[in-house]
């Protein structure tokens, strides 16, 4: 069976990549995925927090959402990548410097590698079997795209787009306002409380005023 444009396509992606993660070094390409997954963590911990805050300047309560995400995100970013660029030119340039641009190249061939299998989860998705060209299906690399595609989808949660949403909306943090029925409730405590403590303290005094002077 020939070669497909498939093929093709796959070799030259994992190829560029893992060029250009060669050029990067091995580090640099490892701190910039912990800068992203930084920024994605801090973006998550303050939504909440700062979200209150985005509303006083903004009426609408998306573009204040978005101001907090996009706020967050982009500034932990920035600041975050520009520390791990000086640490991944230091790397450059120490005795180990050939060793990270190999492993940098390494690294970018399964990056490449983990691009094409996206890529192809979404057309497999969007167009059904029976449709496909003959260069996708009759593609030697094919039975690799699939696997590495099922290896992937068994990593994410079943539904991850409640997943998600349940951690941005998650439960107010402690010191927030109470809703108004958990107000209503401690209200009608407290009150109920004063009521038992007022009649224990009349009938102490008629108990008292009844009692036989001595």
């Amino acid at each position: 069976m020939p070669i497909t444009i498939l093929d093709i396509i796959l070799l030259v992606v994992m190829l560029v990549s893992g060029l250009l993660a060669m050029i990067r070094g091995f580090m640099r390409e490892i701190l910039s995925i912990a800068a992203w997954a930084t920024a994605a963590v801090a973006t998550l911990y303050l939504y909440a927090r700062l979200l209150p805050y985005a509303k006083q300047y903004f009426n609408n309560d998306i573009v204040a959402a978005a101001a907090v995400i996009g706020g967050v995100f982009l500034g932990t970013l920035l600041i975050v990548s520009v520390v791990t660029i000086r640490v991944s030119d230091m790397i450059l340039d120490s005795r180990i410097g050939a060793l990270d641009r190999t492993l940098g190249f390494l690294f970018g061939l399964g990056r490449g590698l983990i691009i094409v299998v996206v890529a192809f989860l979404f057309f497999d998705w969007l167009v059904p079997q029976k449709s496909q060209p003959a260069w996708v299906s009759g593609a030697k690399s094919k039975v690799v795209l699939s696997g590495t595609g099922d290896w992937l989808k068994s990593m994410l949660p079943d539904d991850p787009e409640s997943t998600i949403l349940k951690r941005l909306k998650r439960p107010r943090e402690d010191g927030e306002e109470q809703p108004a029925d958990q107000r209503s409730d401690s209200g009608r405590g407290e009150t109920q409380g004063y009521v038992r403590s007022d009649r224990a303290s009349m009938q102490r005094l008629i108990d008292g005023k009844a009692a036989p002077a001595r």
